[in-house]
């Protein structure tokens, strides 16, 4: 157990930000007064981290800069609370995999330089579970990488953590890229090669594994930039989704948000925003090349694990299932036991589910 609460952080995970990307983030965006004082120690650490950055930038453009990708990404799709998570450790297993960290997320410019210390410290003060659902928090476990964009870029979804107000504007540039600029496409494009490359020096690994529900909207750009790209899109019953997404927003944006935003908005939010990721994600996904996808239902994953990733590795032609079998069983075999929350659908989550979600149940043959 670390020696900070999650949900009684004295700062946010903006401290890791470079200094641009603060000030673009949060230029012309109202703080709320509760929120104040965070803020101006979180600007305060992020102005003193951020002059280490230039270091990094040094010894990137030296040694990784130049260097092509050997292999295009296997990503993991699906909305927040479909399984992305579990997925992603089973498939991060397999050491050939090379991955965003835990620590990368939150310090993405303290990678190449400063790592050891600021790991060390980081360590030392995280929580070692999520609030939200008990799985294991460490700084060497993957991550998904929305959270270093979000320090390294002002273009991304994940701006609403800290600004919530904001965050149907947010999914509509920066999720969907519905109205994202070809200015801001293309450094979006240059900072998540530069954070694989980063990746895949860390870890060691040949292929970057991608777990970040936020590219289940931008299918047709991660085809444009990775043309061999795999993807594993994740479905899970929408009933469970609703219920595990509000609990997991609501607990995670206490200690993130600058600003207010109500329960009910953010509940309204979701079912939007859901809707949206959905229809953009059925659009796109024919740009996928035969062979490149395969669409998998989170409880069968959870029933058959090894059967199912050994299918995901055979399906989409991905190679090294054989040596990395042994480890992917140890981890797989060290979940067993694991206690996962329960939810109690109430009439009224029913119903939201049915009248907003209505067409996943019905393609995906869920019922309650």
């Amino acid at each position: 157990m670390g020696l900070l609460e999650f949900n009684k952080l004295p700062i946010n995970t903006l401290v890791g930000a470079d200094w641009k990307t603060f000030n673009a983030i949060t230029k012309g965006r109202e703080i709320d007064a509760a929120y104040k004082g965070k803020y101006r120690l979180t600007k305060a650490v992020c102005r003193l981290l951020s002059t280490l950055a230039p270091l990094q930038n040094g010894r990137y453009e030296k040694r990784l800069a130049s260097q092509p990708l050997e292999h295009d990404p296997v990503f993991i799709l699906g909305h927040w609370r479909s399984g992305t998570t579990f997925v992603h450790n089973v498939f991060s297993c397999d050491k050939h995999f090379g991955y965003n960290t835990t620590y990368q997320t939150v310090f993405p410019h303290l990678m190449m330089w400063g790592q050891p210390f600021f790991k060390k410290n980081m360590s030392w003060l995280m929580p070692d579970k999520r609030p939200t659902d008990n799985m294991e928090l460490a700084v060497d476990l993957p991550q998904e990488e929305e959270f270093a964009l979000a320090n390294m870029m002002p273009y991304t979804y994940y701006n609403f953590w800290f600004l919530p107000k904001y965050q149907q504007e947010y999914a509509d540039k920066y999720l969907l890229f519905n109205d994202i600029t070809e200015k801001e496409l293309k450094v979006f494009e240059e900072v998540f090669v530069k954070l694989i490359k980063i990746s895949l020096w860390n870890t060691h690994g040949t292929q970057f594994l991608s777990k970040n529900p936020p590219h289940t909207g931008r299918v047709k750009e991660l085809v444009k930039m990775f043309p061999n790209a795999k993807f594993v899109y994740l479905m899970r019953n929408p009933y469970t989704v609703f219920e595990s997404t509000r609990s997991f927003f609501t607990n995670t944006i206490q200690p993130l948000k600058l600003q207010d935003i109500s329960n009910e908005e953010l509940e309204n939010n979701i079912l939007s925003i859901y809707a949206k990721l959905y229809h953009k994600y059925e659009a796109d996904k024919s740009c996928i090349p035969a062979g490149n996808l395969i669409e998998v239902k989170f409880e069968d994953f959870e029933a058959d694990a090894m059967g199912m990733t050994e299918k995901i590795y055979h399906d989409l032609s991905i190679p090294g299932f054989a040596e990395a079998r042994a480890d992917i069983e140890k981890y797989v075999g060290g979940k067993k036991g694991y206690k996962k929350n329960k939810y109690k659908y109430d009439d009224r989550t029913v119903q939201l589910v049915q009248d907003n979600w209505n067409f996943a149940l019905d393609q995906w043959n869920y019922e309650l």
